[in-house]
């Protein structure tokens, strides 16, 4: 059975349903069906605003040790086109996460800027090679250069709180962990564009 079909709507749903089809009058008995369906549309959205983020994180997770060299981190990154690398000890237990941003800093890349989109910070790293001839520090550990301070959320936080996270700590990705701190998944913001991208087209082929 669908979230859609499972979804029961509340008053709110057709409060928002009545005000989507730009009427408070004059109903007939086609628009009691049209505001009956869009209510059960809105009413599946909410569900999917508070979905749990376990349904959606992606895993597993690709991570590295702290002894990890920073050229084998970047074959990683390359390879595998992934933008951030958790970072966890022999047990397993999080430690930390080399990002983009990390891996051009510690290997003495210079102006880039974590807003930067991809071109840019290719821009930026062939400029510096090309006055430079060669980066800094590609045999440093990734423990030299990796963020200790890791954005977590547990499994059964959802989707609004995650993007809280990531608003309030400016961040592109958050973690997902156990109370163990063991890496369960990820979510970036690809993640979340893509959901709310998705839900943004059935809002637009609602009745």
């Amino acid at each position: 059975m669908s979230s859609r079909s499972k979804t029961r709507p509340v008053l709110q749903d057709y409060q928002r349903a009545l005000k989507s089809m730009n009427t408070f009058i004059d109903v007939d008995a086609n628009d009691l069906k049209e505001l009956a369906e869009r209510a059960v549309h809105f009413a599946a959205q909410r569900s999917s605003e508070s979905m749990a983020i376990a349904g959606i994180m992606s895993h597993p997770v690709r991570t590295v040790h702290p002894q990890t060299t920073m050229s084998e981190a970047a074959h990683l990154l390359v390879s595998e086109r992934i933008s951030g690398l958790p970072v966890v000890d022999d047990s397993g237990t999080l430690v930390g996460i080399l990002t983009e941003a990390d891996f051009l800093r510690g290997l003495g890349v210079p102006t880039h800027q974590p807003t930067h989109n991809l071109w840019q910070t290719l821009e930026t790293l062939f400029t510096h090679l090309s006055h430079h001839g060669d980066l800094e520090g590609p045999d440093d550990p990734v423990s030299d250069h990796m963020a200790r301070d890791v954005v977590c959320s547990s499994p059964d936080q959802t989707i609004d709180d995650v993007v809280g996270l990531m608003k309030q700590h400016r961040v592109k990705r958050v973690l997902i962990c156990d109370d163990e701190r063991k890496v369960l998944g990820m979510v970036t913001r690809s993640d979340l564009v893509r959901i709310f991208f998705d839900r943004y087209t059935k809002v637009i082929a609602a009745p």
